[in-house]
């Protein structure tokens, strides 16, 4: 049985559904079991076709990227106000907070805004790191120093990252993201449709260890030589987090994909062919099968078509055939965290 350190996986991540009210100061309440203050927060209207937005705790409470786009990072006072000790604080703007409007918000713990600053030595960029060691997940950010070497990211996490997500700050460039189901000379792009695409400079053809991530300077992508960059890095915890990948069976009765916990959240990518992102939770539509998704690389509002998942006591079903999760041979990546894990204080977790 899949036993976890994690008791209470709302402690380190939690989704919040809200409807917008359009006025200053709405401080959106997280209900799990734990108080939870957010470091990454992304969140994203469902009714509305607007972009996915997200913030973090490392580079603060005014800039602002983008996942569903390529742009650099902007700055808005009217959009996010506050990291709280159990949620988040917004003002009016349209992309978090629109009158009537319906909204996600997925959000993970690390270190509270606190940060421990590293130099730039020799060829390895110089930044700042805030990590949960717990929950197994880090937020770097960093300055590209442009070597042509491999140049490392102590990343602080307690093994090596199974999926990480770069984004330059500075300037207009995808977001370059890595998944151990690709293997290294791979990447794929957060914000774009594309299956893993050949590319061994971007972390200089070299695998992250259990120490660092590493980085090439020949990638405008990590480490442009004065570039700013955000880095979302993730390990995987028994009965919390998982960072897998499967093969299609091209069958509305699909493939099982065992976490070893009870999914609140899973992101799903095929590798081999151009097909969207899916983000499924179990917060929207509180039921199996989950047909209520949202796609990362994508500003459109919800879809509730067929394509569908179950989300199970220890892992999630596919059901449905559609190429973006479950073709015939297709092969697909997923990051999957945890609502309870199977098996906490001494007890089975239930199913849906």
């Amino acid at each position: 049985m899949a036993y976890s350190s994690i008791k209470d996986p709302s402690a380190h991540f939690q989704t919040a559904i809200y409807t917008g009210d359009g006025n200053a100061d709405r401080a959106i309440v997280n209900d799990g079991n734990s108080d939870l203050q957010p470091d990454w927060v992304w969140y994203k209207s469902r009714s509305h076709a607007t972009s996915h937005i997200t913030y973090d705790s490392s580079r603060g409470d005014g800039p602002y990227l983008k996942p569903s786009d390529a742009g650099d990072e902007g700055t808005d006072a009217n959009m996010f106000e506050s990291f709280d000790s159990d949620g988040f604080s917004l003002n009016g703007d349209t992309d978090g907070n629109g009158s009537g409007r319906t909204y996600v918000a997925w959000q993970w713990k690390a270190n509270g805004g606190t940060t421990t600053s590293f130099s730039e030595s020799g060829n390895n960029p110089g930044g700042a790191r805030q990590t949960n060691t717990d929950a197994g997940f880090s937020i770097i950010t960093y300055t590209g120093t442009g070597a042509n070497a491999s140049c490392a990211l102590a990343h602080g996490l307690p093994s090596t990252p199974e999926m990480i997500f770069f984004k330059r700050r500075n300037a207009d460039q995808v977001w370059a993201t890595w998944h151990q189901g690709i293997g290294d000379d791979y990447k794929l792009e957060l914000n774009g449709t594309g299956g893993k695409d050949a590319d061994g400079a971007f972390m200089n053809s070299t695998l992250p260890d259990s120490t660092n991530i590493y980085v090439g300077g020949t990638s405008v992508n990590t480490n442009a030589d004065n570039g700013t960059y955000v880095c979302y890095a993730f390990s995987p915890v028994q009965g919390y987090s998982k960072f897998g990948s499967y093969v299609g069976n091209g069958d509305a009765n699909g493939s099982f994909v065992y976490t070893g916990f009870k999914p609140a959240m899973i992101i799903l990518k095929r590798t081999d062919a151009t097909n969207n992102w899916l983000i499924y939770d179990h917060k929207r539509s509180g039921y199996n099968p989950k047909q209520d998704k949202l796609y990362p690389d994508d500003a459109s509002a919800e879809d509730a078509s067929t394509t569908s998942v179950d989300l199970l006591s220890n892992g999630f079903k596919l059901r449905a055939s559609s190429a973006s999760q479950n073709a015939s041979g297709g092969t697909y990546i997923y990051m999957a965290f945890a609502e309870n894990p199977f098996v906490a204080n001494g007890k089975p977790t239930t199913a849906r």
